[in-house]
């Protein structure tokens, strides 16, 4: 039996996740502060960046003074240098790396910026540490900067193997991977896959509780009969089924969440036009004004004799035109999104939240012609600055709620309106605030309102009463 041999040629396409895009992909999330830090780093590491015009009677630069901004550079620690491709230390050169300022070594953007580690850092270092399979490393490293700040994976995962020309099966591997990491609980698709991640970790999840968590909305509901039934417990064992749920975290990925600042910078400005309509503009103050001094980097190159001086100008120049062309890129991309917002939105700008109409990320991508990754992105952490004051970008998306598709910030602000406007003889029920809510044209049922007025942090009619018999009391002792 003769054995042969065939030679096949297979053309396939792959996912290439340079430095260089990771980089542009983190500085597009970056807040204005994030992004001054990290401007301001780049600035002392990098002697060809100039912070605004170089003065015209500046003094032509000396080798000396290259040298000196090379020893400083190096001293900031590794420098970022975005290449064609994944710049990675071996085992054991990290110390020369380190010292030498040489590409080997490539830090993370953050790393220039005094905070706390994010969650997609804390999810890369695991990253790094669980698989050396450059495949899954590569959408590994796209999912987790897909999560959403809760550690939730929002995006369709047929939409993200297509995004990144990998088979279902891969991106499925990936994903699990991810779901193996801390906290635990990050990278579910839904608040039941969560919390089932959590049990099977604790090896907790039992086939009755896999049942409760398939019916989360019954527990919602409080039909606990039902749920009995359905898991084949008492009641006893269904009380302690729910308090143990209770004690999971459902929003693993909050705890990575910096802490909140109540003063907004906006990141862009709407004003309106005297043409009619809404004038939509970058604000200058948050735009960085760096160039790359082309003029310094011509007289240094005809200074530098030795080979690790010309590669470290060669990387300076590299750095500059990839930092000045991506915040440029940032810049175009914000003004985009915001101004699609603001089209779309342009009765809240007219009007108040009453007139917030539902906005979802996808439709402002497809507007646009971006992906609704990109859309996330840029609405995390940036704020726009309106007549009616500043609002976090992510304020404009909202969810429809009811069969007329209202968004559900305006009827949150409706029901607000008609409890604040009730009299002490007549505390609308939440089957009272619906009725007037449909009569209004706004289709919601009664749970909804009780949902909303309890995210709104205003008490139950009956505890309203009580309130104002309370007062009433006291004002007649008086």
């Amino acid at each position: 039996m003769n054995s042969m041999q065939r030679l096949e040629l297979r053309q396939g396409q792959s996912l290439t996740m340079t430095p260089q895009l990771v980089q542009s992909i983190k500085l597009l999330q970056l807040s204005y502060m994030e992004l001054s830090a990290y401007v301001e780093a780049e600035l002392e590491r990098n002697p060809l960046l100039h912070e605004g015009e170089p003065a015209a009677d500046a003094p032509s630069p000396t080798l000396a003074d290259f040298l000196r901004a090379k020893r400083k550079s190096e001293e900031a620690g590794p420098r970022l240098i975005p290449g064609p491709s994944p710049l990675r230390a071996e085992s054991g050169s990290g110390a020369q790396a380190a010292s030498s300022g040489h590409a080997e070594l490539r830090p993370e953007l953050e790393d220039t910026l005094a905070r706390a580690a994010s969650l997609a850092e804390h999810l890369e270092s695991q990253l790094d540490l669980a698989t050396a399979d450059p495949r899954i490393r590569e959408i590994g490293g796209y999912l987790i900067h897909t999560l959403d700040e809760a550690g939730y994976l929002r995006e369709d995962m047929a939409e993200i193997a297509r995004t990144l020309s990998a088979s279902r099966e891969e991106a499925e591997a990936a994903l699990r991977l991810i779901q193996t990491f801390e906290p635990s609980g990050v990278g579910a698709r839904n608040l039941a896959e969560c919390l089932r991640i959590q049990l099977r970790e604790r090896n907790r999840l039992d086939p009755a509780m896999q049942i409760l968590l398939d019916h989360l909305h019954l527990a919602a509901r409080q039909d606990f009969a039902a749920l009995r039934r359905l898991c084949g417990v008492d009641q006893e064992d269904l009380a302690d089924m729910l308090s143990e749920i209770r004690r999971l975290e459902p929003k693993p990925g909050l705890a990575f969440t910096p802490l909140h600042i109540d003063v907004l910078v906006p990141d862009v400005l709407v004003r309106p036009s005297p043409e009619g309509g809404f004038r939509v503009e970058l604000n200058p103050d948050t735009l960085p004004r760096i160039l790359l001094n082309r003029s310094y980097y011509a007289e240094v190159a005809k200074l530098v004799r030795g080979d690790e001086d010309r590669t470290f100008l060669s990387e300076c120049l590299q750095s500059a035109n990839w930092l000045t062309r991506s915040l440029d890129q940032r810049a175009k991309t914000i003004l985009r999104v915001a101004t699609e917002i603001v089209r779309q939105q342009e009765r809240f700008f007219r009007e108040g939240v009453a007139a917030l109409r539902p906005l979802t990320l996808k439709s402002v991508a497809e507007a646009i012609g971006m992906h609704e990754s990109t859309i996330s992105r840029v609405a995390a952490n940036k704020a726009i600055g309106t007549p009616r004051g500043t609002f976090p970008m992510k304020y404009f998306f909202n969810a429809a709620t009811g069969e007329g598709g209202h968004s559900s910030k305006a009827v949150r602000h409706r029901i607000r309106q008609l409890i604040e406007a009730e009299s002490s003889s007549d505390v609308l029920s939440d089957e009272a605030i619906a009725q007037k809510l449909k009569a209004e044209g706004i289709e919601v049922a009664r749970r909804t309102v009780a949902k909303y007025r309890e995210a709104l942090r205003i008490p139950s009619s009956a505890a309203r009463r009580r309130k104002d018999r309370m007062k009433a009391s006291v004002k007649s002792l008086a």
